[in-house]
């Protein structure tokens, strides 16, 4: 009976880490329009999806870090980037001043009901992951300097 129960388990956890398809979850623009998630990173280059948050300071510096040398990976991959905010309707009206402060060229979208996060089984942000054809082909949760060169040789790997 244990052996019945771990194998369940295992399956269960194997099924929720290997989600493949990218969850069709209806995102807001900043300026007020609705967007699928899926339609907005229907391409046929690498998108990289990264879910966070005003108040996370490791989600700033990751997308700063990349920020950086973003022009560098487009240049090189024509990777897209859709940072999508899971800040509430209580801090939601600061995602647009700090992104425009920021100088962030990425596409912002709005997910205020954690729709995107809670469709990922994301437990905190930063969650980074990238997208090939609407499918999840790497993801990555939390933020450390130099996670961006972890990130860019995955990139890399499945722009090719």
């Amino acid at each position: 009976m244990k052996k019945i129960v771990f194998l369940l388990c295992l399956l269960l956890t194997v099924n929720t880490f290997a989600q493949n398809e990218l969850p069709n979850v209806d995102l807001t623009t900043l300026e007020g329009n609705t967007v699928t998630m899926q339609k907005a990173a229907a391409s046929d280059n690498v998108v990289i999806v990264s879910l966070w948050a005003t108040w996370c300071v490791p989600c700033i510096k990751e997308l700063d870090a990349i920020n950086e040398v973003w022009d560098d990976w487009k240049e090189e991959t024509n990777v897209e980037l859709i940072a999508v905010s899971v800040d509430d309707s209580r801090t939601a009206s600061r995602v647009k001043p700090l992104t425009s402060g920021k100088g962030w060229e990425y596409e912002i979208l709005l997910d205020p009901n954690n729709d995107l996060k809670r469709a990922l089984g994301a437990s905190t942000v930063p969650l980074t992951i990238l997208v090939k054809n609407n499918k999840i082909v790497y993801r990555h949760s939390g933020y450390s300097p130099g996670a961006e060169l972890e990130l860019f040789e995955k990139v890399k790997e499945y722009s090719n």
